[in-house]
């Protein structure tokens, strides 16, 4: 067995099916070791957007992904990906090929030290020197990324590695031990009982949840512990879906972006229990007004636990087994009055903001997708001016809503997507990018035709790059360099071209009936509404 088959071997072992990548030489072995196997690979048009694609497949399935690529601009190509995917926590396995060993630090054609230029992004990365290694290297690859706060591992493997045979018979480790990798942290029961403590002694607490409770599949436990205390929630913009939008115990996104009677909930609660979330800027702008009150940080990683919000009691665990705890625990049950109080706020707050009454209103279109979406349809906003548009106004039912929350990363969207319906073709799955973005990885519909991933792609066009215009508008006196986008290019030709049938919308009285079509019938469609280049998220 060759190091190449020894690699698509461990991938079999991992029950992995499919693998998003891009040929080059110096991974040339693997994909030979690839062809005539039961592993499907999905040639995408540009490397970053392996790692998107297998971001989304990640997401959906809630298991490591693989991506591909070849040694040099391939790897490099990567590294946006790789970025992408650390800051929200993905797990992912990124296989690179590279220059033969013994050139090694020789500055040869395509050699890149993709370790060192990955280091800040990669939870670990490996650089096999030994065929007799892939086995173990891969096995603990795969642990790595998919325990503890979840992330990218790079495997960075020479081309004479992969043709190179094994000495040793194949054999796939079935447990793995890492000195100094020790992600299964008991819950401390003294920490736990000090947390239900200020649970019942507090009148006016509220949970903050965000993408980590998602990435630990805990949204049953978390909508159950809510619903039998009576809590009220607001989230993260990555964790939007841990409750329905119509849920009467969800107030919310908060954060600069988010919804003001969220950032009043926050204001008002005398305890917050931040779950999965780091809490950043976009989520609290000024950390230190939280400490007039009582703050509760449950994280799987010890590193994320008061990075940003000195908790006044933190603790460290898996959140499913913290909450299932919780759930039997001894907490008086609180009455209603607290969210109720929340939903007389929520009632009560108007929105200020004023919206061109020209072309289609940003908000009114997204909220009317949503609506008309199916009730497990998949939503990947992109970045920039419609990612705020989205998380504002969509309407979370029994589906996911995916983004890139700490990177924001744009161009994300239709990659992200084609691995998410990859993974659940059935499922309505919706990109919605600003022209922007989607001018940067447009060259996916490829991808996306050559997969049969039928996605629908709207396109929210303002030609320019709205957010940015919107901070030169406020910031620097509305003095626009290098926002416009003119014209270009021409989105019909560029769906006739991938033959997906196009249609275009530019006002509100013609949106249902564009929607209608937009979502309806079989197969790929793209839909571009036209909106005023004056709205501004604020």
């Amino acid at each position: 067995m060759t190091g190449a088959q020894a690699m698509v071997r461990c991938l079999q072992e991992e029950g992995i099916t499919k693998v998003f990548g891009y040929p080059g030489v110096a991974i040339a072995p693997f994909y030979e070791g690839l062809y005539g196997s039961d592993i499907e690979h999905i040639l995408v048009r540009q490397e970053q957007n392996a790692g998107h694609a297998a971001s989304g497949y990640a997401r959906m399935s809630r298991r490591p992904a693989v991506c591909v690529v070849t040694s040099g601009p391939g790897a490099t190509n990567l590294i946006t990906a790789l970025a992408t995917a650390y800051a929200d926590s993905i797990p992912l396995i990124a296989i690179s090929g590279q220059v033969s060993s013994k050139l090694l630090g020789r500055d040869v054609f395509q050699e890149a030290d993709m370790r060192g230029a990955t280091r800040s992004f990669v939870k670990h990365s490996y650089l096999v020197k030994d065929p007799d290694d892939i086995p173990r290297v891969f096995k603990e690859a795969f642990y790595i990324a998919s325990t503890g706060r979840k992330g990218p591992v790079l495997i960075d493997i020479p081309m004479d590695v992969q043709q190179a045979e094994l000495r040793k018979q194949f054999r796939y480790p079935e447990e793995v031990f890492i000195r100094g990798y020790k992600p299964e942290i008991k819950i401390n029961p003294i920490q736990l009982k000090r947390v239900v403590n200020l649970l019942d002694q507090a009148e006016k607490p509220l949970i903050c949840a965000g993408g980590g409770v998602i990435l630990g599949n805990g949204e049953p436990v978390i909508r159950e512990f809510c619903e039998k205390f009576n809590i009220p929630l607001v989230h993260t913009m990555m964790g939007m879906g841990v409750l329905p939008k119509k849920h009467p115990l969800n107030f919310g996104m908060l954060g600069n972006n988010g919804k003001p009677y969220a950032n009043r909930a926050v204001g008002r609660a005398d305890l917050l229990i931040v779950v999965g979330a780091r809490i950043a800027d976009r989520a609290i702008p000024k950390p230190e007004n939280l400490t007039r009150r009582a703050v509760i940080h449950i994280d799987i990683d010890t590193a994320e636990i008061g990075k940003n919000v000195g908790p006044t009691i933190p603790l460290v665990g898996d959140l499913r087994e913290i909450f299932a705890l919780m759930l039997d625990a001894e907490i008086s049950r609180k009455d209603d009055s607290w969210a109720a109080e929340l939903e007389e706020i929520k009632r009560n707050t108007v929105d200020t903001r004023v919206f061109s009454d020209r072309l289609v209103d940003p908000n009114l279109l997204v909220q009317k997708l949503s609506e008309k979406m199916d009730e497990d349809a998949v939503y990947v906003a992109d970045v920039g001016q419609n990612q705020l548009w989205s998380a504002d106004n969509y309407i979370m039912k029994e589906g996911r809503f995916m983004t890139t929350g700490g990177m924001g990363t744009m161009g994300y969207s239709i990659p992200a997507a084609i691995g998410a319906k990859l993974v659940c073709p059935e499922r309505q799955t919706v990109a919605v990018c600003g022209d922007g973005a989607f001018q940067m990885s447009m060259n996916e519909l490829a991808t996306m035709r050559d997969s049969n991933a039928d996605i629908r792609i709207l396109l929210v066009r303002n030609r320019y790059l709205g957010l940015v215009r919107e901070y030169q508008h406020y910031n620097y006196d509305s003095h626009y360099e290098g926002v416009d986008l003119k014209e270009w290019p021409d989105y019909g030709k560029i769906a006739e071209a991938y033959g997906i049938p196009y249609s275009e919308c530019s006002s509100n009285e013609a949106l249902d009936e564009a929607l209608d079509e937009f979502l309806g019938g079989e197969g790929p469609r793209m839909l571009v509404c036209e909106v005023d280049s004056e709205n501004n998220v604020k």
